[in-house]
């Protein structure tokens, strides 16, 4: 599926779950979801998925009091005190900054993952379908991989300031050669099956071979690898909050909430352990379904 100067063996394990399931026979959606179902772990992280998302959309009706409101007569409550999660350090309950960090950190993963996502996957398909552009474009992206996510936080944090647009510029940037990998390894092994010879040959354009013939048999492979990355990203961005790259105060952020936190560990160590868990759930739960949607959809796995 790749060059002998493309090595594979230095991909990461989003890349690797989704090439392993491209040459593999189609999967009936029936079976697909019969065999989701039949996998506890597999329920329980979707269940946790669907409950994060939801939280995270209806946040402003779900939360019980203003996030931004501060009040410090009731600073530092324990958790039963003052609410049934406590107080933080502005005495601002801390469901509500839970919800709305979660809600900030969705929209942070989502936002990077798209970006990321439609740019590498422009790049991966042009290096598949044209081979004198793949050498330039996989080693553009060799090079992209050789610098972390953190690093590009750094530069850009530098360049733009500290925010949530640095962060998900810097995540996105992060994902394009994981997802360029991920759909030219797909795509070669899709442009080897005798349809697309059949196509060229009735003269349709690249385009409408790509669309019609290549995308739709390289969507199981780049559905497993958003969810796998998702869950990356979510974690990447919470490490960059936690260095002040990401959500500026008062923004609610769960990497910022649990930084915020670090000075009250002694004393009201819920302050930063809350966030710090929803942050730990959320990304489990994400690994664990894409681990499942990955064993789903590969006959040989199932095997």
């Amino acid at each position: 599926m790749s060059s002998a100067s493309d090595p594979l063996s230095r991909t990461p394990k989003a890349v690797d779950a989704a090439l392993s399931i491209v040459a593999a026979a189609p999967v009936r959606r029936k079976s697909v979801l019969r065999m989701l179902l039949s996998d506890v772990g597999a329920c329980i992280a979707l269940a946790l998925v669907v409950l994060a998302i939801l939280g995270a959309v209806f946040a402003p009706w779900l939360a019980p009091t203003d996030p931004y409101g501060n009040d410090l007569a009731n600073t530092l409550k324990a958790p039963g005190e003052a609410g049934l999660l406590g107080t933080d350090g502005q005495g601002r309950d801390m469901i509500t900054r839970l919800l709305f960090g979660l809600r900030t950190t969705l929209l942070m993963g989502f936002a990077s993952v798209v970006f990321g996502c439609v740019i590498g996957g422009i790049i991966g398909f042009a290096a598949a379908y044209y081979p004198r552009l793949s050498g330039v474009l996989m080693r553009l992206m060799d090079i992209l991989l050789s610098f972390p996510a953190i690093l590009f936080g750094l530069a850009i944090a530098a360049i733009f300031g500290p925010g949530l647009l640095a962060v998900i510029i810097a995540l996105a940037i992060a994902t394009v050669p994981l997802m360029a990998r991920v759909v030219r390894g797909s795509a070669l092994v899709v442009l080897q099956q005798g349809y697309i010879e059949a196509a060229r040959s009735l003269g349709l354009t690249d385009l409408r071979i790509i669309l019609r013939y290549v995308l739709p048999n390289c969507l199981s492979a780049m559905f497993v690898f958003v969810t796998l990355r998702f869950g990356q990203v979510i974690l990447l961005g919470a490490a960059l909050s936690f260095l002040g790259l990401g959500a500026q105060p008062p923004t609610a952020e769960l990497g910022a909430m649990a930084a915020d936190g670090r000075n009250f560990l002694f004393f009201a160590p819920h302050v930063s352990v809350l966030p710090s868990l929803v942050i730990f759930l959320v990304v489990l739960a994400f690994n664990v379904l894409g681990d499942a949607l990955r064993d789903a959809l590969d006959p040989k796995l199932r095997k």
